[in-house]
């Protein structure tokens, strides 16, 4: 197996470009030394590394079984689900009230990469559940958090999001799903959803559900939809379990990847009404289910840095031990030697670091914005993190399948076929830059939404920092930097010039909407500015391995040798 979790990259992105070092200096981790996240996060890969990794061709070429409303996950999921569970790592951000270790969320970040780095398939069932004990947490009532989440937090139990319906996909407007007042406090839930990841499966012993739908005197569109929890088996009072609620997996679907991941259709109320509790008020369930959505969102970004790690390893393995052609002339050489492969290699890792630094910068942004001492802060931080969360989802992703698709090239034949599992990385990431929100409606939500806020303060200020260390870097003048922080300059006044198109007060809506997408060929005046923050933090999260990638004559020097060192 030629995977192995790199802490060591992923702690020096957090402390540096995840802006963790910086943050701690501020006090915002004063219990929370370099030593201990070290400890935390090496437990973490060490459990990815050696357990939920070998999982992941076993989910791939057994995928999951559905008879008679029961799905079964492939062999040595359940087991290694509980031991995960038991091990803590399911609680480690949610509060200690309910049982969590109340870890910031920098921490969660770098664990829930590790858990997909494993097997991205696994990975979705906590990535849910994380969510689900987020939204609870912060709109539930005492009532409901009492009953369901201590035993979320532990991993007991699982939980999902039941979003998406037949006939509406990502306009929540169209939902029918129904929701009638029973009069005792509860609500009967009937409708169908489909695409719910993890919505049956085997793993633990209740399914928490998380559902949207209209009650009958609602307001049209999404000023009328409500959340509510739906619990596959009934709970008492205690919190025993009772009978089956009634709720069933009618289906689910074939996939091109995320084999071991059961992605279920959902039928509710086929015998009366499946009995829910409302969460937070009623018609106003779209801002509690966004908690859980923005949640996901960084995660799904998070789950396209992983494949892209899994997959750079994979290929820098191959690449070493194929021999094919002779670099030098003569002797037969591993392909690693050959400077078009080199280049791949190199943009792969580049890419990869890349991606995880926006991500994890979104995630320390997160912290500040919860536990800065300062309410100005508090709300500045938040801003940040609304602008870079979209970035993170959108430019994880698409990595996620850049590098997939470099990794099979790498692989050349032996890519295209399922024998190196190099295809399966790609099958995999295909799927994330079309879940929780797809690219072009992050792309949207950036240009039309978040650009704009405080006036463009939010956006300027981190142009600023931006250019501020493109010129620490020219001042600095070292050689092992290169031309780094020329490069960054420009990128800088390229974003600087494209944030001020998108804001210009009299841009036609219609032609900044064209030019949302970050990776519109047709547009190149208007080229996202997801992509060009994404290039901007790059240099900052792997500057040496972007310098060789761009510099182009490097690539056969000294610095990609230790780059791509195996």
């Amino acid at each position: 197996m030629s995977y192995r979790a790199p802490i060591a990259d992923m702690l020096f992105t957090l402390e540096h470009a995840g802006g963790l070092a910086a943050a701690r200096t501020e006090g915002l981790y004063a219990e929370l030394d370099q030593e201990t996240v070290a400890a935390i996060v090496g437990e973490a890969g060490d459990f990815a590394t050696e357990v939920i990794a070998p999982l992941n061709r076993i989910g791939d070429r057994e995928g999951c079984r559905l008879a008679d409303g029961r799905v079964t996950t492939p062999a040595g999921w359940p087991d290694v689900y509980r031991r995960w569970a038991a091990a803590g790592w399911n609680g480690i951000s949610a509060e200690e009230e309910h049982g969590g270790q109340g870890l910031p969320t920098a921490l969660w970040a770098l664990t829930s990469e590790l858990w997909a780095q494993g097997s991205m398939a696994f990975g979705l069932c906590p990535l849910l559940t994380h969510g689900a004990i987020e939204c609870l947490e912060r709109h539930a009532s005492p009532e409901i958090r009492e009953r369901y989440l201590p035993r979320l937090v532990s991993g007991e139990w699982t939980a999902t999001m039941n979003l998406t319906e037949p006939q509406a996909g990502s306009d929540l407007a169209l939902l029918r799903a129904r929701a009638e007042r029973a009069g005792d406090g509860s609500y009967r839930i009937s409708g169908q959803k489909i695409f719910i990841t993890y919505g049956e499966h085997d793993m633990a012993e209740n399914i928490l559900h998380l559902v949207l739908a209209r009650l009958p005197d609602a307001p049209e569109g999404t000023r009328g939809i409500s959340l509510f929890l739906v619990p596959k088996r009934h709970v008492g009072p205690d919190g025993a379990l009772g009978d089956h609620n009634d709720v069933v997996c009618a289906g689910i679907e074939e996939k091109l990847g995320i084999h071991g991941s059961p992605t279920c259709t959902m039928a509710f109320g086929e015998r009366g009404g499946a009995v829910g509790y409302l969460v937070g008020e009623e018609n106003r369930g779209l801002a509690c289910m966004f908690t859980m959505m923005n949640n996901a969102r960084l995660a799904v970004g998070l789950q396209g840095v992983a494949v892209a790690e899994r997959a750079t390893q994979a290929a820098i393995a191959y690449a070493h031990e194929r021999r094919q052609g002779r670099a030098d002339g003569e002797a037969l050489s591993a392909i690693v030697a050959h400077p078009d492969v080199r280049r791949m290699l190199l943009t792969m890792k580049a890419l990869t670091a890349a991606a995880r630094g926006i991500c994890y910068r979104a995630a320390v942004e997160i912290d500040r914005s919860r536990y800065a001492a300062d309410e100005a802060e508090r709300r500045a931080a938040h801003e940040r993190a609304s602008l870079l969360i979209p970035i993170a989802k959108a430019f994880g992703t698409e990595v996620g399948c850049t590098v997939a698709s470099l990794g099979v090239q790498v692989h050349g034949g032996m890519g295209y076929v399922e024998e190196t599992g190099a295809a399966q990385h790609l099958r995999d990431a295909r799927i994330a830059p079309i879940y929780e929100g797809t690219n072009g409606i992050q792309a949207i939500d950036l240009v039309t939404r978040k650009l704009p806020q405080s006036d463009g303060a939010t956006v300027r200020e981190l142009i600023g920092e931006f250019a501020a260390l493109a010129a620490r870097l020219n001042e600095a003048g070292s050689p092992a930097l290169g031309g780094t922080g020329a490069r960054l300059a420009e990128a800088v006044e390229a974003l600087s010039r494209a944030t001020a198109w998108f804001s210009a007060p009299e841009r036609d809506p219609a032609e900044a909407l064209a030019g949302a997408g970050h990776n519109d060929p047709d547009a190149p005046r208007r080229a996202a500015v997801a992509r060009f923050f994404a290039e901007n933090v790059a240099v900052e999260a792997d500057g040496l391995a972007r310098a060789v990638m761009e510099g182009g004559a490097s690539l056969a020097g000294d610095g990609a040798d230790a780059a791509l060192a195996f």
